[in-house]
């Protein structure tokens, strides 16, 4: 593999944010900063004045495979991470079948590496079967190469076992990552209790239930000593109680998705369910909390919370239509939004899309820096690209994003050295 000069450049990681150059030598970053200067033989790429930071960590998304391939494999998913800037990928456990056996690790962490562009950081099950019964095998699961525990899209339910799992996975020092959504106040619901829903005619989940259930975890993590991670955090209330645990010095940490930030339930529009997500779209009031809590440092990261559906799916009626949105392609336009309006710096922003879900994660990547694998993504922030449904790269296209333009683009993706995207 030849060398490679990222030349007139906006290098952006944790801690450097300066014009310059970056090289790329036997996949790995060999140096970067102002004028470096092009070695014999290198291919020189100008970035021609755009942002070049760590490829993105996405840390909440499902690939469909094993067992739902007709709506995403991992080839496909593959491919709309690269077009979405996004190197490194965690991916949920609640595949058929799920992810509660070692075997199953392995085979998740290899199919990543076969794709030559993604690495794939599995989740073990919390529950075998991610059926909230008879707990997994969390030790076995860390030592195939489990990064955290969790039942994705299902609330660990029963406060018996949650604490047995926070009890345990603290003894090899792993999250369990929740689902915050009481079952039993969610119900059948499909949309947040108020106005809206009634004006629909839709199941209301009180908006409540969120907090309801972050606040029993967090007295567990209290309890137990152990570190609990909150997924697609969505209301304010929720969040209020995330930062008083944050200043207890609780070892509680959490993230949200980009409908939370930039949509409301009146996306739902006329039942259209490609806005039909788990949780529901909220109040703006709750955006709103989102944003500042994004600002001050409340979350922690943001996820694509990819959930892939097919045709079948979305022409269901609303109420019975199974939730989740696309958002491999979308992660990086939608958050830098944030950025354009004045909510976030673009430092924070890729912050949230890079160092600090690495972190979480016990990721390698997401950060610049010599010898750290070149993971990279390159992309123009002003530049103007419009979401449609049908067109996006990979499998999944149900986005609760279609026909909206997006000010920033990945013009240009490298994993380990490489070119993926571009």
């Amino acid at each position: 593999m030849s060398d490679v000069l990222i030349h007139n450049v906006r290098l952006l990681s944790e801690g450097l944010d300066r014009p310059g150059d970056l090289l790329i030598r036997d996949g790995l970053i060999a140096d970067f900063g102002p004028s470096l200067g092009c070695p014999d033989g290198a291919e020189q790429i100008n970035g021609d004045g755009a942002i070049l930071c760590p490829g993105l960590v996405d840390m909440r998304a499902s690939l469909g495979e094993p067992g739902f391939e007709y709506r995403e494999t991992i080839a496909s998913a593959a491919q709309a991470a690269a077009a979405g800037g996004i190197t490194t990928l965690a991916c949920l456990p609640d595949t058929m079948p799920a992810l509660d056996d070692p075997a199953l690790i392995h085979m998740m962490r290899t199919k990543g590496e076969e794709t030559g562009s993604l690495t794939i950081l599995p989740y073990g099950a919390v529950t075998r079967g991610c059926r909230g019964e008879e707990m997994a095998e969390l030790g076995l699961l860390t030592e195939a190469g489990a990064v955290a525990f969790t039942d994705g899209a299902k609330a660990i339910a029963s406060a018996r076992l949650m604490r047995v799992a926070l009890s345990y996975a603290r003894g090899f020092g792993a999250r369990i990552v929740q689902h915050p959504e009481d079952p039993s106040l969610a119900g059948s619901g499909c949309a947040t209790e108020g106005a809206q829903a009634t004006r629909l005619g839709l199941p209301g989940i009180p908006a409540a239930a969120e907090a309801i259930m972050v606040a029993r975890d967090i007295r567990l993590a209290r309890l137990t000593g152990g570190a609990v991670h909150f997924a697609h955090v969505s209301t304010g209330e929720a969040l209020d109680l995330i930062r008083q645990a944050k200043d207890a010095g609780l070892n509680v940490t959490c993230d949200t998705a980009p409908p939370y930030f930039d949509l409301n339930e009146t996306a739902i529009g006329e039942f259209y369910t490609y806005q039909k997500l788990s949780p529901p779209l909220r109040q703006d009031a709750d955006r709103r909390a989102v944003i500042a809590a994004l600002a001050d440092g409340t979350i922690d990261a943001i996820a694509s919370d990819h959930q892939p559906r097919d045709t079948d799916d979305t022409r269901l009626p609303y109420a019975v239509a199974p939730p989740g949105g696309a958002g491999l392609a979308t992660l990086l336009g939608v958050t830098l939004g944030q950025v354009h309006n004045g909510n976030l710096s673009m430092a924070q922003a890729i912050d949230l899309l890079t160092a600090r879900p690495a972190r979480l994660l016990g990721a390698e990547g997401g950060r610049i820096a010599k010898d750290a694998p070149a993971d990279l993504c390159l992309f123009h922030p002003d530049r103007v690209w419009r979401v449609e449904a049908g067109k996006l790269p990979g499998k999944a296209q149900n986005t609760p994003f279609d026909g909206r333009p997006m000010e920033g683009k990945v013009i240009g993706t490298w994993k380990a050295g490489r070119r993926v995207f571009g």
